[in-house]
């Protein structure tokens, strides 16, 4: 899919929808044709390896600085839902700045993109591409921070499912947090590297505004990295302990079933006994079925006694 967008003026920040390429315009492709490709590569003169190298999904953040043009490539974070389960994963944004235009190239839509385009973002300017791409990658950072956060009351409400079950479905989401996890900080990580490069950029030093916000952008990242690491931590542990209890909760199970069984085996016993067809004691005695019953329940009642000394209830 492919949009382009241009604001009118500074004073009249109004973001128009066109349907030509023009200068100081943002052309924002997603999951593109190779017809879009070809058009857009013909327009603005970019090389096909450079549209083509973030619609690769195992494409990591670098920056290349060609003649006519930089290429930016960043990892953002998105949501999807698998099993009924919510989990977070990266894919690789592309960002091309030129003289005349800037793009935007990804597999897939994104918020980050669509608040710009729904005017989300203020002081936001087509023609300032320098500051547009501080803009989005300063959006990135926070959406790192918002998951991050998600994923941390998550993963509090899967806890307190776990401390009375004994399945391991909250487990299995547990573990697809983690993973999660990991995704996000090794594309931070590949981030951090990119973004450092890009503050020694001579594109990044006409403005001391641009060089500030990117410092920002660079701290946000970095609170991202730390976070993600004590989340993983703290997932990780979380998963070991609560494994131990869901093991625990089985054993006690286990333990209350073999109890059980001992006690039901006694009056088997004890009937299995005095059904033999021979001589036995209290065969002639009238009250020989009362008796017996009184001796097994006695029994019963001796063995619960001593199971529960011994902590086995």
């Amino acid at each position: 899919m492919l949009n382009i967008y241009k604001t009118t003026s500074e004073t009249n920040a109004t973001l128009e929808k066109l349907n030509d390429i023009k200068p100081g315009c943002w052309i924002n492709l997603i999951a593109p044709t190779d017809e879009e490709l070809i058009l857009v590569h013909k327009k603005t003169n970019i090389p096909m390896e450079s549209l083509m190298a973030p619609l690769d999904d195992e494409e990591t953040s670098r920056i290349e600085i060609e003649d006519n043009h930089i290429l930016v490539i960043v990892d953002i974070p998105f949501t999807e839902v698998e099993e009924n389960s919510l989990t977070y994963d990266t894919y690789p944004l592309g960002i091309i700045h030129t003289d005349d235009y800037i793009l935007t190239i990804c597999l897939k839509n994104s918020r980050i993109l669509t608040d710009f385009t729904s005017r989300k973002i203020k002081s936001f300017y087509t023609f300032k591409k320098s500051r547009f791409i501080l803009q989005i990658l300063n959006k990135i950072s926070s959406s790192y921070l918002l998951y991050l956060r998600q994923i941390d009351k998550k993963s509090e409400m899967i806890e307190k499912k776990l401390q009375n079950s004994m399945k391991n479905r909250e487990l299995i989401q547990l573990h697809c947090l983690e993973k999660s996890l990991v995704y996000f900080s090794t594309s931070l990580k590949s981030n951090e590297i990119t973004l450092e490069k890009m503050l020694k950029l001579e594109l990044m030093q006409k403005y001391n505004e641009d060089k500030d916000i990117l410092e920002d952008v660079i701290i946000e990242n970095k609170q991202a990295i730390e976070m993600t690491e004590i989340y993983s931590n703290i997932l990780a542990s979380t998963m070991d302990f609560f494994a131990s209890v869901i093991s625990n909760n089985l054993n006690i199970v286990m333990k209350i079933l073999a109890c059980v069984t001992i006690l039901m085996a006694i009056p088997t016993i004890v009937g299995g006994i005095f059904g033999m067809n021979v001589a036995l004691p209290l065969a002639d005695n009238p009250y020989a079925f009362h008796i017996i019953m009184v001796i097994t329940v006695c029994i019963c009642f001796s063995v619960a006694y001593f199971l529960y000394k011994k902590d086995m209830f």
